[in-house]
């Protein structure tokens, strides 16, 4: 697909930047890439809230083929072949793909905020100790190597 036709088709909801992704665009607003053209069309961000309407017009899940198997990304549907010829209800589609998207991010990042609270639970008080010794400004003692036995000499000669 051509920029300016891509362009031009997302004109009635408002500014994107294309970025070149596979065989085609990535297609973002606010910082969240919602869209993608490639050569099988434009492919639109769902969720639970949005496939229902996707489904209803038929639209199928965005697939590729790799050499031992075809991949079908439940996440992302193919727009449906209306839209292309009706650029204001396109727009209602991009609004609600680019909530979709910005979603599906913030479950992402609210994964990483759960991972770190976990990080924050009590410390046991074998491990406090250590800790304690660490944050008063010492340094944490080497990992000892596994024991091997020195014989004397060797031990005389490290020590000069």
């Amino acid at each position: 697909m051509d920029r300016d036709y891509l362009i031009d088709l997302f004109s009635e909801f408002g500014p994107v930047v294309l970025r070149r992704m596979f065989s085609g665009y990535g297609i973002v607003a606010d910082g969240v890439n919602f869209a993608m053209a490639l050569r099988a069309g434009v492919i639109f961000r769902v969720d639970d809230l949005t496939v229902p309407r996707y489904e209803a017009e038929g639209a199928k899940p965005f697939q590729y083929e790799t050499k031992s198997k075809i991949v079908v990304v439940k996440s992302y549907r193919h727009l449906p072949e209306r839209l292309y010829d009706d650029p204001e209800e396109l727009a209602v589609w991009a609004r609600e793909a680019l909530g979709a998207a910005k979603r599906a991010a913030a479950k992402k990042s609210g994964v990483k905020k759960r991972a770190t609270k976990l990080a924050a639970k009590p410390v046991p008080a074998k491990a406090r100790t250590s800790n304690a010794k660490l944050s008063a400004g010492k340094k944490a003692p080497a990992k000892a190597a596994k024991s091997k036995k020195v014989s004397p000499k060797r031990a005389r000669a490290k020590k000069r």
